[in-house]
């Protein structure tokens, strides 16, 4: 069978839809590997909040504020998208929403830390919109047993779009520093590129990706208080959802492990081993190499062996990283480390994403994927503000609170063999409204 087979698809999905789709992959992940990761972070620590103490719990903590806004809104917002058959449109709104405040971070300088605070709050917000939006469309475009390989195609092309970004913004940091320019100059210009690559990237998700549900009976003469209406109904349903339950909270500490070597791996690498910027871009620029083709690869490997299976090893893939990170004394183990991160990490989350599909039923997609983004969400609160406290705690230690991540995976592994993919699945299909299930 080829790579990218048709038969990996719904009927009526061309393959160009699914490109449609993937480059929103591509567009986002800029904002996650410049903005969050490589740059801004060390940026936010080191210039806007002027390298004091609390500094990186200031980081970790602008971050929690914005992940709890939308752990508390999500899942109501997918649930008025299913009403309304909404995702396209809300997608968009959201889309505009990351790249704008995405460029207001070129206005911060040293110092600028309420202005830091506000962009870095707003941007993240309309990004974890965007990301549980666009993965909300995965159901409708491939075959319940593709879902694996078909989101590994998007995450690992996402990959490709952090490294344009990445690579646009580390050419222009390597030119403007053999200029003698400081990084209150060239980082907020690679906030304009990450902006930049968003936006444009994005168009082709608009031109080519449909929106295949329909507005449900009544649902134009109904607002936010008929989609939390639904969203009470899920909650009543759950005992019927037991592993979508299990998985959310398995997702909850393992992606609390990824959310903190997304949000500190520059701020670790800076603080704990010295590496300069340049350094640290280059490092995560071989990070989404890896994740890219740990993405695609285990995408099909997952539909092979099992995707609790495949999910499982990549936790245990985590644990190893983590040690490595920990023990590293310079930048040999520490670039070790990273590549099995980026291996793990793509291959992870393509999977959280594609079993959160195969337990999603069919007509209440957007809703469910709120309920995920509100366990990711919470996550991403949880990792790097334990990773923040940890380091005040022990006046800044970074060794110390990488350390105590390896906890968060060895939950999720644990957690996640409570998870039984056919009958989770079986739940999904046998899917009633609870006002239906009332009648009988």
């Amino acid at each position: 069978m080829p790579l990218f087979a048709q038969e990996s698809l719904n009927e009526g999905v061309k393959k160009r839809e699914v490109f449609g789709w993937a480059m929103y992959d591509f567009a986002n992940s800029g904002y996650t590997t410049v903005v969050l990761t490589a740059v801004f972070s060390a940026y936010f620590v080191g210039v806007a909040a002027g390298g004091a103490d609390w500094a990186t719990f200031a980081w970790t903590l602008t971050l929690a504020v914005s992940n709890a806004i939308v752990m508390l809104t999500m899942p109501a917002i997918g649930a008025y998208a299913d009403l309304r058959a909404a995702k396209k449109r809300l997608l968009a709104l959201f889309t505009v929403g990351c790249v704008l405040s995405t460029g207001l971070l070129a206005g911060v300088g040293q110092g600028d830390l309420v202005l830091a605070v506000v962009a870095i709050a707003v941007s993240n917000v309309f990004y974890a919109y965007g990301e549980a939006l666009t993965a909300a469309f995965l159901p409708e475009l491939a075959r319940r047993e593709a879902l694996g390989r078909v989101s590994g195609w998007g995450w690992s092309f996402g990959y490709f779009g952090g490294m344009l970004a990445l690579g646009l913004s580390l050419g222009y940091v390597l030119w403007a520093q053999a200029q003698g320019l400081k990084a209150t100059h060239f980082v907020p210009v690679t906030m304009l590129i990450t902006a930049g690559i968003y936006a444009v990237a994005a168009l082709a998700t608009f031109v080519l990706l449909r929106e295949r549900a329909l507005p449900q009976a009544g649902a134009a003469q109904e607002g936010l208080a008929a989609s939390l209406r639904r969203l009470r109904e899920t909650w009543l349903e759950a005992r019927r959802y037991r592993d979508f339950a299990w998985l959310l909270a398995c997702a909850m500490f393992y992606q609390a492990g990824i959310a903190v070597v997304i949000a500190l791996a520059a701020v670790y690498a800076s603080e704990a081993l010295g590496f300069k910027q340049t350094e640290t871009m280059m490092l995560i620029f071989l990070v989404n190499i890896a994740a890219a083709a740990g993405a695609f690869v285990f995408g099909y490997a997952q539909d092979r062996i099992g995707q609790r299976r495949a999910l499982a090893f990549t936790l245990g893939g985590w644990v190893v990283m983590i040690l490595l990170a920990w023990a590293a004394q310079g930048p040999g183990l520490f670039w070790v480390a990273a590549v099995i991160a980026g291996l793990c990490m793509g291959s992870s989350q393509s999977g959280g994403r594609a079993l959160a599909a195969l337990f999603a039923p069919p007509e209440r997609l957007a809703e469910f994927f709120g309920l995920w983004t509100f366990a990711t969400r919470l996550s991403a609160i949880l990792g790097p503000l334990t990773y923040g406290l940890v380091t005040w705690a022990t006046a800044g230690n970074h060794r110390h609170a990488i350390l105590s991540t390896t906890l968060f995976f060895v939950v999720g592994w644990i957690l996640l063999r409570k998870v039984d993919v056919e009958r989770g699945r079986t739940a999904a299909r046998a899917h009633l409204p609870a006002s239906a299930a009332m009648a009988k």
